[in-house]
C-alpha cells in the first residue's frame, strides 16, 4: 500500500519505485517551498499536471504550467515553490546509481532542515 509523506511544504507519495527509477507525486501547498539541494547520484525529472511551479536551477529561475516538463541534471542547486494561491502538484521522477531519499544536499531551507 502506497503512503502519503508529509511535509512542511506538502506532500508527497511513492507511485513507483524500482532499482533503475522512482516515481513520486509531489503537492507543494500555496507558498510551500522546498529546500535549495542537490543530489549526489540521481537526476530528476519533473512535470507539471496542475498549478503553477517556480523552479529554481542553478541561478536560473523558471515559472512552469500545466504540462510543462523541467530536467534536474545530477548534482544541480534546485529549489522548487508554488507562489499561487492552490496547490501545485508534480510528477517527479528520479533516475541513477543510488535511489535513496537521503541523497540530498541542503544549501538552503525555510523550514530549518539541514
Amino acid at each position: 500500500m502506497k503512503s502519503i509523506v508529509n511535509k512542511p511544504w506538502g506532500s508527497f507519495e511513492v507511485l513507483e519505485q524500482d532499482k533503475k527509477y522512482t516515481i513520486k507525486k509531489i503537492i507543494v501547498i500555496p507558498g510551500g517551498i522546498l529546500s535549495y539541494q542537490s543530489h549526489s547520484h540521481r537526476s530528476e525529472h519533473w512535470i507539471v499536471v496542475e498549478g503553477k511551479a517556480e523552479i529554481t536551477l542553478e541561478n536560473k529561475v523558471y515559472n512552469l504550467s500545466e504540462n510543462e516538463t523541467i530536467f534536474i541534471p545530477q548534482e544541480s542547486k534546485h529549489r522548487l515553490a508554488n507562489k499561487s494561491d492552490k496547490n501545485l502538484v508534480i510528477i517527479e521522477m528520479w533516475y541513477g546509481d543510488k535511489l535513496d531519499e537521503n541523497d540530498i544536499i541542503r544549501y538552503d531551507d525555510i523550514y530549518g532542515r539541514k
